[in-house]
């Protein structure tokens, strides 16, 4: 353990219902994970749920132990079309992990 005092830095994340959901992260973290200096907190937080969930779908999908229903495949194949409008490249591309 160090003595490093580490900051934090929290946000919230809202559905269109309006719930909401802290979210508490070292500011650190965050910063390592900007690509640039253009780059705001909330793009970056934005850009790692978008893989995340990508990552995710494609584990429903590609590594289940059983079929996928049509729904699942559905949801998968729209989550990765709006990952390519995000990011300009597939998961594939960016991952390196294509089936």
């Amino acid at each position: 353990m160090t003595d490093t005092e580490v900051e934090t830095v929290t946000y919230t994340i809202e559905s269109p219902e309006g719930e909401t959901e802290d979210l508490t992260l070292p500011k650190g973290v965050v910063d390592l994970l900007r690509e640039d200096e253009s780059e705001t907190d909330t793009s970056v937080l934005g850009d790692l749920t978008m893989l995340s969930f990508a990552q995710q779908a494609h584990a429903l999908v590609h590594h289940a132990p059983e079929e996928p229903s049509d729904e699942v495949l559905a949801n998968e194949e729209k989550t990765m079309e709006l990952f390519e409008e995000r990011f300009g490249q597939t998961f594939g591309e960016m991952t390196g992990h294509s089936h």
